[in-house]
């Protein structure tokens, strides 16, 4: 948080002293959203925006993450979600939040299962759902050996929507009541993509970001060592005498300073989007920038999805390129999204790279052939419409759950 920026402000939040809110309005209910960072912020936009529809629901979302905070005010303030920071899961913070925000719902994403927080609402008697609720290869190796411990440390959840029925089965295992899961699909599957840009407006960005002209190979939520590999495979494209600008997009923005020397160790012109409107067109342009992702996606011609090459492991979500029918590389370690990577593969929107010279060859052979990207792009968009729907499935749980006593 200190690399990222903003650590010290609103930082009595992160010990509970947030804003004391009033009852909602008469008639009304406060549903309190938690989403700990960009990319489950951003994953509950849909939701926030449904929920918002309905006149007797009032809703708070708290991040854990400055940049999640940011992304939130920038983009729910107006459908007026109040926003504020998650306490630290320790008796007196929590308390104090919990006697601040007093909701009648509380609403956690994924795999945020804090005893504290869970405990203060067992004792309020509010209601708690999990959504979109998934457990890792990693959290799973890690929760089966203290099963008990999640049993005598996280109080029954009213309701668990799991973003797969591989994550369903996960959650039994662990120890999670099965009466209360469900398996409704990924919300992120839902979210709202880009709409289109016209040519004049595609042109004048790519002018800005110094990547005038020639295919565009972007990197999509880059892992340290993965900007190594994508200059690989840039240089690979280009010696096979396509022309080609590569576009990376680091997961984490703080890394900017170690990619400038990574990328001036590769001999590559570069531009920092930080540094505002290129002055030159250059080889690569680095997007250190936060809640950009999907603006610059329609600029991809081909997009390999970050934290997926060892060693990294887990992988970032693929779901906004598959939506917007860019064709996908990714590597072997998409274990947080294996059942989408699977379901994009399958379909043939999506090509699984072993390692960094696995890439430059992929790339450059979908780089050479125009009419296999359109193919796969088609089989993305295709795959996103077949598989989106767990938005009304959790806001009908949610309305539901709401209406119980």
């Amino acid at each position: 948080m200190i690399r990222r920026g903003g650590l010290w402000k609103n930082l009595t939040q992160r010990f509970g002293c947030g804003p004391v809110l009033g009852p909602p309005p008469e008639g009304a209910k406060r549903i309190w959203i938690h989403a700990v960072s960009v990319g489950e912020v951003l994953a509950v936009g849909p939701l926030l925006e449904a929920l918002s529809r309905q006149s007797a629901i009032e809703l708070h979302l708290t991040t854990t993450t400055t940049t999640g905070y940011a992304v939130g005010l920038q983009r729910y303030a107006k459908l007026g979600v109040g926003m504020g920071y998650f306490p630290l899961d320790f008796w007196p913070f929590s308390v104090r939040a919990w006697k601040r925000i007093r909701p009648d719902l509380m609403v956690l994403t994924e795999s945020e299962l804090w005893p504290e927080h869970l405990r203060q609402a067992r004792i309020r008697g509010v209601p708690v759902v999990l959504v979109n609720a998934r457990i890792s290869d990693r959290s799973l190796r890690r929760l089966r050996k203290i099963r008990w411990l999640v049993r005598a440390l996280i109080p029954p959840f009213r309701a668990i929507t799991a973003a797969s029925e591989i994550d369903a089965a996960r959650l039994r295992e662990i120890g999670l009541p099965s009466e209360s899961i469900e398996a409704v699909g990924n919300l992120k599957l839902d979210v709202a993509v880009a709409p289109p840009v016209d040519a004049c407006a595609t042109a004048s960005l790519r002018e800005e970001l110094g990547v005038p002209d020639g295919l565009l190979l972007m990197g999509s939520s880059t892992w340290p060592g993965e900007e190594v590999a994508l200059v690989r495979a840039l240089r690979r494209i280009r010696t096979d005498g396509v022309n080609c600008r590569l576009l990376i997009v680091p997961r984490h923005a703080e890394r900017r300073q170690e990619i400038r020397e990574v990328l001036g160790a590769a001999g590559v012109r570069f531009h920092m989007r930080t540094a505002g409107t290129a002055p030159e067109s250059v080889d690569v342009c680095v997007a250190d920038t936060t809640g950009e992702m999907v603006r610059l996606l329609p600029l991809a011609d081909l997009v390999f999805v970050g934290r997926s090459l060892p060693p990294n492991e887990g992988g970032q979500t693929p779901v906004e390129s598959a939506a917007l029918g860019r064709p996908i590389l990714f590597g072997p370690r998409m274990t947080n999204f294996r059942a989408i990577a699977e379901g994009l593969v399958a379909t043939g929107a999506a090509r699984l790279v072993e390692d960094a010279d696995d890439l430059a060859e992929a790339a450059s052979s979908l780089m050479r052939n125009a009419e296999t990207r359109d193919r796969m792009a088609l089989a993305g968009l295709s795959w996103h419409r077949a598989n989106k729907g767990a938005l009304d499935r959790v806001v009908r749980i949610l309305m539901r759950e709401m209406g119980r006593p």
